[in-house]
């Protein structure tokens, strides 16, 4: 066989190896699992870092005020520092709309060492603790909670005995380019840590989604959260990897009611989304960097590339393998676009969106490089921890 072919056969393998031998990360059935009412209701402190989320607060803020718990709930809003009026507008809001007590602090800048946002978390906690909570729930301010969200949440993390219960958020798929990008970043992320594997437990896979995260006090402490982790950009992974280090069972799946509700209408909002964080995953190591590019090539841009590169060469071979492998990825990818609610015509452009991906990677660990690392809202962290281990 030729070379090419040789590459088309590889990827193909690739694919059929993915397909069932990756925790089934393709299936999007890891909902909540069945709960029963528990017989006395655990109080729960509500902690909201936010930053400059003036824009996002009227949805999101008034969403957690009407959640219909049947126990003691409180919201604790630390606004971080924020320039456009997010503390005083929290306060507002939780006046005009009424609903569960609200507490808003400012804590200041986070000293050496932290992360903004889990400074903020920090002191949510902190505060949150002197209630003496059963539960944490730590929630972003972009994100929209369905009135029986935080019930739900609770009755899953009870009946299962569960430390960590999170839920990615659907996220917004309104513009050309979030329908393109979006669904795939979920997919990407649930390959990387198939849920599956996060729910089982005696696994290593820890994984959790930091949108929407419920988490047991006592569990906190025990992982010493977020102390443990206050370098982390990749917070949420770094979470759930605490917690289960510690002993505490986790569980992940796709959210049903909890939306995000932060636009990316434009391709360079969702570009410095996936981009700000990329190589901190990579834990700053040019060859995993490289290592990563070459198999993103592999597994996504070498099955369209051999198949034409077959037809057009008149060879067999490789036209039949990457086809093959082409038809195995878009099989594996329609499920999260059902999920999204999209045309499943979008996944045969999966190998475009995986090149956008594979740069995006690049473009991190040159911002890296040139010393603008990870940066969000104003804030640049030149060389974070991305997960660690310990």
């Amino acid at each position: 066989m030729s070379a090419v072919a040789w590459i088309a056969v590889g990827s193909l393998v690739v694919w059929v190896w993915l397909l069932l031998g990756q925790g089934f990360f393709w299936r999007t059935d890891q909902r909540l699992p069945s709960r029963a009412a528990p017989a006395q209701w655990p109080s729960v402190a509500v902690v909201v870092p936010a930053r400059d989320e003036a824009d996002m607060l009227p949805v999101s803020l008034p969403s957690l005020l009407a959640q219909d718990y049947p126990g003691t709930a409180e919201i604790f809003l630390v606004d971080d520092c924020s320039k456009d009026g997010t503390g005083g507008l929290a306060r507002e809001l939780s006046v005009r709309c009424a609903g569960l007590p609200v507490t808003v602090v400012s804590p200041g800048e986070p000293e050496p060492g932290w992360t903004g946002k889990l400074w903020a978390v920090r002191h949510g906690i902190a505060l949150a603790r002197s209630r003496d909570p059963e539960y944490l729930l730590l929630t972003d301010a972009d994100i929209a909670h369905e009135p029986d969200s935080l019930r739900e949440l609770v009755a899953a993390a009870e009946s299962g005995g569960f430390d960590l219960v999170s839920q990615m958020a659907r996220l917004r798929v309104e513009s050309v380019w979030e329908r393109l990008v979006v669904p795939a970043f979920v997919y990407f992320f649930s390959q990387l840590y198939p849920f599956r594997w996060v729910n089982r437990a005696g696994t290593r896979t820890a994984a959790a989604a930091g949108g929407c995260v419920l988490l047991r006090t006592e569990a906190a402490v025990r992982a010493r959260v977020p102390e443990s982790i206050r370098q982390a950009v990749i917070d949420d992974v770094s979470l759930a990897r605490a917690v289960r280090r510690s002993g505490g069972r986790i569980w992940l799946g796709l959210a049903e009611r909890v939306d995000s509700v932060r636009p990316y209408p434009r391709l360079a909002d969702l570009w410095h989304m996936v981009s700000r964080s990329a190589y901190a995953q990579l834990r700053h190591n040019p060859l995993v960097l490289l290592g990563t590019v070459l198999g993103l090539a592999l597994i996504y841009l070498a099955p369209p590339v051999t198949l034409v590169a077959g037809l057009l060469g008149g060879d067999p071979a490789a036209a039949w393998a990457g086809g093959a492998a082409w038809a195995v990825m878009a099989g594996t990818y329609m499920p999260m676009l059902g999920y999204y609610r999209q045309s499943l015509w979008l996944a045969p452009l999966l190998p475009f969106t995986a090149l956008l991906y594979l740069v995006m990677t690049v473009d991190s660990a040159m911002q890296h490089y040139r010393g603008r690392g990870a940066a969000w809202k104003g804030r640049t962290y030149a060389r974070p921890e991305a997960a660690p281990d310990q």
